[in-house]
């Protein structure tokens, strides 16, 4: 794979990281007990699991400062790349294995990926009495966005590998001028222009919602949903029935994307009021990534990514009017789209010179909180049944950064006919993660049963 220079998103990513505060996503897939074959043992996982990485090209990859343009940096392949490096195994007593788990992911959660190696991590963790097993998955926001990091992630599985072509010999390139032609170059200043103007579009709104909250934030926020950063990581998870999401999404209309965004701010009211605390003077608000990749499109490199930003109704009392808020909010969102409003400041990282990446990462690390509180993020996966070494999956719990500032995030992943939402948050700022994890679940037992009325049309 040849030298490629980091799209400018990917830069602000990878220059946005600190010591203390690391920019990597992540899941932690669950599988069942792999199956024995005429008595033999299982497969060996660990090698299995280097195999399976070491043949995907982007993990192969590291990050190199280049002279030109000044500031910049490009993925080129690690010439002494060892896999052994990246992939590790950790065997866990295995007393209340998922417990366990989840601990031990907060703990390499916390820890920076080397950044003069391929930037990214894989264990497997043992240790289950029925011999059952869990992956953790480590990937820097700057090799991948959620899409891109399933695209990555996936061939560890068998369905995958085995559908994977050998590689075959790279045919020479025929020289070209680097001069583009007429047309290609009136096509690109149109482009050009079309982005310039977005960006002036997206830059007023992020002024100016950024004025607005600026007046009644804390500059030494102490609340649950913010907190300076302390290095240190928690993680719980949580199962919805997706049947169960479907059918309120069935009787109310909307999206189940909308309903799972109400029972986040379900979960957040109970949390709050289970940590004896009052409701927060004005609803949360969170940022809702949404891919710019077209549908059906394969996943390009990178990062390409924008947002919507959604107030959630965490002080209305009642959860049939917090779905109906979440709802017409995101359906005024999309109508804009996501290249739209305050939301996709992700996109003025594309008009940056990379040296403004570098240079302004520590005056723009604390902006995010200017913006919004928390992230909710859905991160899709295949449909189909998978698995490694014959052993099935049976849970993957996404897991997403934490912006400076900002003690919650939250990540979602439908698979097998349920939810798997994965919750990570500062350590310090919030112990008691397990609980709203909890209030999730409590949520979807309040909203399901409700007698709400037939929407006129469901989407």
């Amino acid at each position: 794979m040849s030298s490629e220079l980091l799209a400018p998103l990917d830069l602000a990513f990878w220059h946005l990281e600190s010591t203390d505060h690391p920019l990597h996503l992540g899941a932690l897939a669950h599988f069942g007990p792999p199956p024995t074959t005429a008595g033999n043992a299982p497969a060996d996982l660990l090698g299995l699991l280097a195999r399976r990485a070491a043949a995907v090209p982007r993990l192969r990859m590291r990050v190199r400062d280049v002279l030109f343009p000044v500031g910049g940096a490009a993925w080129s392949a690690d010439p002494d790349f060892d896999v052994r490096r990246h992939v590790r195994e950790i065997t866990l007593p295995g007393t209340d294995f998922p417990a366990e788990t989840a601990r031990l992911a907060a703990e390499l959660m916390e820890r920076p990926i080397d950044r003069g190696l391929p930037p990214w991590e894989m264990y497997l963790l043992s240790g289950a009495p029925d011999g059952s097993f869990a992956v953790l998955v480590k990937l820097h926001h700057a090799l991948a966005d959620g899409m891109r990091a399933v695209a990555i992630g996936a061939g560890i599985f068998d369905e995958i590998a085995a559908g994977r072509r050998p590689a075959g010999r790279t045919r020479p390139v025929p020289p070209r001028s680097w001069l583009p032609g007429p047309g290609r170059l009136l096509g690109i200043a149109r482009d050009r222009l079309g982005d310039l103007g977005r960006a002036v579009e997206v830059g007023a709104s992020v002024v100016g919602s950024s004025v607005a909250r600026a007046g009644h934030l804390d500059p030494h926020p102490t609340g649950p949903l913010a907190a300076d950063s302390s290095g240190t990581r928690r993680i719980a998870t949580a199962t919805l029935s997706l049947d169960r999401v479907h059918r309120i999404r069935r009787t109310t209309g909307g999206t189940a994307n909308d309903v799972l965004l109400a029972l986040v701010a379900g979960a957040l009211r109970r949390w709050f009021d289970g940590r004896g605390l009052p409701l927060p003077g004005a609803d949360p608000r969170a940022l809702v990534p949404v891919s710019r990749r077209r549908p059906g499109a394969p996943a390009g490199p990178g990062n390409s990514l924008s947002g919507y930003l959604l107030d959630l109704p965490v002080t209305e009392p009642d959860p049939a009017s917090r779905l109906a808020a979440v709802r017409t909010a995101m359906d005024r969102n999309k109508a804009a789209g996501p290249f739209r409003g305050a939301g996709a400041v992700a996109l003025l990282a594309d008009q940056l010179h990379p040296l403004a990446h570098r240079f302004g990462a520590p005056l723009a690390a604390g902006a995010a909180r200017l913006l919004f509180d928390l992230l909710v993020t859905q991160v899709p996966l295949p449909r189909s049944a998978l698995s490694l070494g014959g052993a099935p999956l049976r849970a993957l719990f996404p897991m997403a950064p934490l912006a400076r500032g900002q003690s919650l995030a939250v990540a979602m992943s439908p698979y097998g006919g349920r939810v798997h939402i994965g919750l990570v948050a500062d350590g310090a700022a919030v112990p008691d993660l397990d609980a709203l994890a909890a209030a999730l679940t409590a949520e979807l037992d309040l909203l399901d049963p409700l007698d709400l009325p037939e929407a006129t049309a469901c989407t």
